[in-house]
């Protein structure tokens, strides 16, 4: 072979890689996933709801990407929608049918199961967790002969909360975790660095009321409350400075705020104008724009995935009343908030922000749900799931590509605090139960004479306030049979039926 054949060769094959990586994006990009705590869809300022609150990092996030406005948590409270979003499963499928976990809990994830963190790891990415967990743990126990159960009454007196952890992040998939162990008015108020509390003595310290509520409990030396959102900033953002270009990473970010206590940092206290909520929403922004700047100092901007959501939505702690008076609603004129079955429960702010692959400016109307980043991860890997991981997750790919291209979701199924389902299938919303579900009126056991579900044309009737549930019978039955058929086959998806952990709970 001639040494002019060979060049023409190296050249023709130089000019095809150049043009692969002209056209077409590295195939493993970087992944940071921020998860805010109690934050509303009507608390971002570049949704249009009428937002009183200075968000300019969102805002410049929403402006540089896409932001999708049918976005909703895979339930109206934290435990079980962080348990969807790791493993792609509906948590009404495992132990905790209705409720939260507590900071001594035993782990929801079940040993084996898939999470995003492992299939990314098992893919080659550094993976870490920075902030709050609310999984469960396995902490030591003094005494073992002592059941453990899910209840703020459990007794710390039988945790010794300096001893290792197990079962924890690290066997979830995560390289590295730093953050605590629940939400942050929980004990044990003690920061946590991979398996171990990082304070080398505790304390019992008092409980605090009002906005700054946390529970009287066990605190390692130092704690502060209201320096934790900072130093989870910190520790999030040297995280992404250690990473190189040659290995991709994922950061998921779960924050401890805009949640109770709500404790602003005092360089944001009264800056909003409006209470502490306005504030601590505030700051919750300057994160976001901490992390998205720590990304770009690395030049990897381009090439990471970059998602802001939340978990459910806003707290009534937030004080609803007196923002509604000042002209801000956290729930963004839907009805409901945190724990409820309606739409200001679970519809949440979802910004995504992707250079390589995602439209800047975009806006996306498909229905999508929190349990989705699994098979948007395994798609974007190019591997497919086994039948017994992601059993309720879709992926976003084709809406992040083409967000007026066909919905990727048929059906989302929500759940409330205590248990009660809804069933989303286009225009049309069955909740089955007579009221909220939740903390709003009508609240569980104030529903006498209530029909038993009820029926909203959110196309029609976003805020929920018409009950079609007598004008169209064949859409109750047919929305019904959804949720029967989701719950007999252990999944929303297509592929093997699987089994549930416990029987499902329903009407």
């Amino acid at each position: 072979m001639s040494g002019r054949f060979l060049i023409l060769i190296g050249t023709v094959a130089g000019l095809c890689a150049a043009a692969e990586a002209e056209g077409a994006a590295p195939l493993r990009p970087n992944i940071v996933y921020i998860l805010a705590d109690d934050l509303g869809i009507g608390d971002v300022r570049a949704y249009g709801l009428g937002g009183k609150i200075a968000t300019p990092h969102l805002d410049r996030l929403a402006a540089d990407g896409m932001m999708f406005l049918d976005a909703h948590s895979g339930s109206a409270v934290c435990t079980p929608t962080r348990y969807g979003i790791l493993t792609g499963r509906y948590a009404w499928r495992t132990r905790l049918q209705s409720g939260v976990l507590w900071g001594f809990s035993m782990p929801l994830i079940e040993p084996g199961r898939m999470t995003v963190a492992s299939l990314l790891r098992k893919h080659g990415y550094r993976t870490g967790c920075v902030g709050k967990w609310h999984l469960g743990l396995e902490w030591k126990q003094r005494d073992p002969s002592i059941p453990r159960i899910d209840s703020p009454q459990e007794s710390w007196e039988n945790y010794d909360i300096l001893q290792p952890i197990r079962r924890g992040p690290l066997q979830a998939g995560f390289d590295e975790f730093f953050g605590i162990s629940a939400s942050l008015d929980m004990y044990p108020h003690a920061y946590i660095r991979n398996d171990r509390v990082t304070a080398s003595s505790t304390r019992i310290i008092d409980g605090s009321t009002g906005k700054a509520f946390w529970r009287r409990g066990p605190a390692g030396d130092g704690f502060r409350h209201i320096e934790v959102l900072d130093r989870l900033t910190a520790e999030a953002t040297e995280f992404i400075r250690q990473q190189t270009a040659d290995t991709p990473f994922f950061l998921y970010f779960p924050l401890t705020a805009p949640h109770k206590p709500i404790l602003p940092a005092p360089r944001f206290q009264g800056r909003s104008g409006l209470n502490e909520w306005g504030d601590f929403v505030m700051q919750v922004d300057w994160t976001v724009g901490q992390v998205m700047d720590a990304v770009s100092a690395t030049g990897m901007a381009d090439n990471t995935l970059f998602i802001v959501t939340s978990d459910n939505g806003a707290t009534p702690g937030c004080g609803f009343a007196l923002l509604r008076r000042m002209g801000h609603d956290p729930s963004g004129g839907y009805r409901g908030h945190k724990a409820d079955i309606y739409e200001g429960g679970h519809r949440v702010p979802f910004l995504v922000r992707w250079p390589e692959r995602v439209p800047a400016g975009r806006v996306c109307r498909s229905t999508i749900c929190l349990t989705d980043l699994l098979a948007t991860v395994a798609e974007i890997l190019d591997v497919q799931l086994p039948a017994d991981a992601g059993e309720d997750s879709v992926s976003l790919l084709p809406v992040l590509k083409q967000p007026d291209g066909s919905p990727v979701r048929e059906t989302v199924i929500h759940h409330s605090i205590n248990g009660s389902f809804a069933v989303r299938r286009g225009r049309w919303k069955l909740c089955l139960c007579p009221g909220s579900g939740g903390w709003s009126a009508p609240r569980p056991g104030r529903t006498q004479g209530l029909p038993p579900v009820q029926l909203y044309d959110l196309q029609n009737d976003p805020k929920e306030q018409q009950n079609l549930q007598e004008d169209h019978p064949e859409i109750v039955r047919e929305l019904t049979g959804v949720l029967e058929k989701a719950i007999s086959r252990g999944r929303s998806t297509p592929g093997p039926a699987q089994p549930n952990d416990r029987t499902v709970a329903w009407p």
